[in-house]
C-alpha cells in the first residue's frame, strides 16, 4: 500500500503544465480555434478579471495561461490604430447667405 502511495506522488509530481511558456496565439489555436473561428469579439464587454476566471475554471490549465489567453483576447479586441487622417472631402462653397424670401399674401 505504501509503494502504491509513492508511486502516486511521483507520478503527481511529475505532472507537467503542458500550456506553459505556449504564446497565447498558439493557446488559442490549440484550445479554442476548434469552436471559435477567430479570437476577435470573444473578451468584447467582459472584465478582465471574470474572463481570467472563466478562462481558468472552464479551458486553460493554469493560472498563468488564464491570464496569458484573456491578454491576448482583449487585445486582439483592441480598435486598430487610426489610419493618418485622410483629407476630407470639400463640400462646394455656399454662395453668400440670401435674405429669407418675403411672404406672399394672398
Amino acid at each position: 500500500m505504501t509503494f502504491a502511495a509513492a508511486v502516486l506522488t511521483v507520478t503527481v509530481a511529475a505532472a507537467q503544465n503542458l500550456d506553459a511558456g505556449k504564446p497565447p496565439a498558439k493557446l488559442f489555436a490549440e484550445g479554442c480555434a476548434t469552436c471559435h473561428r477567430s479570437p476577435r469579439g470573444l473578451a468584447k464587454g467582459r472584465f478582465s478579471l471574470t474572463l481570467t476566471w472563466f478562462l481558468k475554471d472552464h479551458y486553460a490549465t493554469s493560472s498563468d495561461s488564464a491570464k496569458a489567453l484573456a491578454a491576448y483576447l482583449e487585445s486582439v479586441d483592441e480598435p486598430p490604430p487610426r489610419a493618418a487622417a485622410k483629407p476630407a472631402k470639400k463640400k462646394p462653397a455656399r454662395s453668400a447667405s440670401r435674405p429669407p424670401k418675403p411672404v406672399q399674401s394672398q
